[in-house]
């Protein structure tokens, strides 16, 4: 008598698997790493003759590239087919909100000590200020609205249209860096560059079947 061969696992559930235990703490390694070395160059004195050049740069630049990953996980999923991929996006995001906010911390406190006046004008004066303001913004609009209860209260088609925001943001905050550089200009068009390609991915990489979440596309 033969022993009844094992249930192969279904490819969603396994792909499921991979996204959640290999992929996500991947993400969350990879996305504390820059933190950590600024809190170790914090500690040990080591973040170069301007500090809080080096804070803001990094803060910023990390906000940058996470919010250019959140906006790649759509044409990703779209072109491998694993839709478990989806479970990236959000704490992509929020990883993305999180640096933007230090980068504005930083620029408040050391800038600025914290007066809002002097904030305010400097927002007026400076439209790479009023850019990268704006983005941030947006991001935190993005960020109260995506935790899973204010999702269901929004209704998906309405937290669907809200949360496309991401793109004027992704915009907004590679025209601000733009702006800042001001003399080499070649790191921010190269990000402009991705951004511009990304975009054009949703033209060209269409969904091969509806998602199973209420996430935007």
């Amino acid at each position: 008598m033969t022993s009844p061969s094992p249930r192969r696992p279904r490819r969603g559930s396994l792909q499921s698997t991979v996204v959640r235990w290999v992929l996500k703490p991947a993400l969350w390694i990879g996305c504390l790493a820059p933190a950590a070395w600024l809190a170790r160059g914090v500690a040990t004195l080591d973040l170069g003759a301007d500090p809080v050049k080096t804070l803001t740069h990094t803060t910023g630049l990390t906000a940058l590239i996470l919010l250019l990953l959140t906006l790649t996980v759509t044409p990703a999923r779209r072109l491998s087919g694993v839709d478990a991929l989806i479970a990236l996006r959000r704490p992509l995001g929020l990883f993305a909100f999180f640096y933007a906010t230090v980068h504005l911390l930083i620029y408040a406190v050391f800038d600025h000590r914290f007066d809002p006046a002097e904030i305010a004008a400097d927002i007026v004066e400076h439209p790479w200020v009023l850019v990268g303001f704006a983005a941030f913004l947006i991001l935190l609009t993005l960020a109260l609205t995506s935790p899973p209860p204010v999702v269901r209260r929004l209704g998906g088609r309405t937290w669907n249209r809200l949360h496309r925001l991401i793109y004027p943001a992704a915009g907004l905050a590679v025209l601000h860096f733009f702006w800042l550089v001001k003399k080499d200009t070649r790191e921010p068009v190269l990000y402009g560059a991705i951004l511009l390609l990304i975009l054009a991915s949703r033209f060209f990489i269409r969904p091969t079947r509806r998602p199973r979440t209420a996430a935007p596309d």
